[in-house]
């Protein structure tokens, strides 16, 4: 499986916060996406708002090169706006 295309779940909290300490609307943080990517590629992308609110909303997961657009826009690394899944609790021993 490519990993641009392997689904993750982004930290819809920390996306939130970070579009909130902008001033953001999740309009503006589509078109703070489609900058960023514009200046790296030279090709625009669009992010439907909605897309970003069931992000921030749900957790939904996204492919990772989706993740990494949305950490373009607000010029961070990914890590920062992934979540951690929690560790699997352990089965108890027989």
């Amino acid at each position: 499986m490519n990993e641009d295309t392997r689904l993750v779940r982004p930290d819809g909290l920390s996306i939130r916060g970070l579009r909130h300490e902008r001033g953001w609307s999740p309009r503006d943080l589509a078109a703070a996406i489609s900058t960023a990517e514009c200046r790296a590629t030279g090709q625009p992308v669009t992010i439907a708002p909605r897309v970003l609110l069931a992000v921030e909303e749900r957790n939904a997961p996204v492919p990772y090169a989706t993740l990494c657009l949305i950490a373009a826009g607000f010029d961070c690394n990914p890590v920062e706006i992934l979540l951690e899944d929690p560790p699997e609790p352990e089965q108890p021993r027989r």
